[in-house]
């Protein structure tokens, strides 16, 4: 008789999430696996193949758990030049305190993996793509509302705006603890 799994799969693959995120794939080994899922190697690996494959899993784990809450945000009855304001000050307050340094889990594989890694890398994309796609819905429905210009192009809008944070994030991550004083954190301009 088979013997049934007693752990939670979806909980390990965040921990697992977590380890890679922290440490980037080449520097998370097996070891540092096991230990952050709690797992033996036998069930790490019958659970989600290898440590590639468990990678890929975490990849699109990150992004099915981060674009609800974007989108979310997004989509908070206020303008969508305060709801992106909102989201700036947010992560620039996140980076500059410290827990937003790791950078973002996708752009650091990006930034890590070899341009040969085209299944990795493929995932990444269609996490970006995913982040893109709300910020395109959320400049759509500016526009309706009257916000944007009509015609405004929100695609590349929705690009400019991906690509934007996922720069902030990046070098976000090298800014030494306590480099920034309260009143530095305030804008240097607005976005109105």
């Amino acid at each position: 008789m088979a013997r049934h799994r007693e752990f939670d799969a979806s909980a390990a693959l965040d921990r697992a999430t977590e380890a890679f995120w922290t440490k980037g794939n080449e520097a998370t080994s097996l070891d540092d696996l096991c230990a952050a899922t709690g797992l033996s190697r036998s069930s790490l690996y019958a659970t989600f193949g290898s440590k590639r494959n468990l990678l890929l899993l975490a990849v699109d784990r990150y992004a099915e758990l981060r674009t609800p809450k974007l989108a979310a945000a997004l989509a908070r009855p206020v303008s969508i030049r305060d709801a992106i304001g909102a989201l700036l000050a947010e992560l620039i307050d996140h980076i500059v305190s410290g827990p937003g340094r790791r950078g973002c889990f996708l752009g650091n594989c990006a930034a890590e993996l070899p341009r040969s890694d085209r299944a990795v890398l493929a995932r990444v994309r269609q996490g970006l793509g995913k982040t893109e796609s709300a910020f395109r819905v959320a400049l759509e429905r500016a526009e309706a509302a009257g916000e944007l210009p009509a015609g405004a192009d929100v695609s590349a809008l929705a690009r400019f705006l991906t690509a934007g944070f996922q720069g902030l994030r990046l070098v976000g991550r090298p800014i030494p603890t306590g480099s920034f004083s309260k009143a530095s954190r305030r804008p240097c301009c607005s976005l109105r």
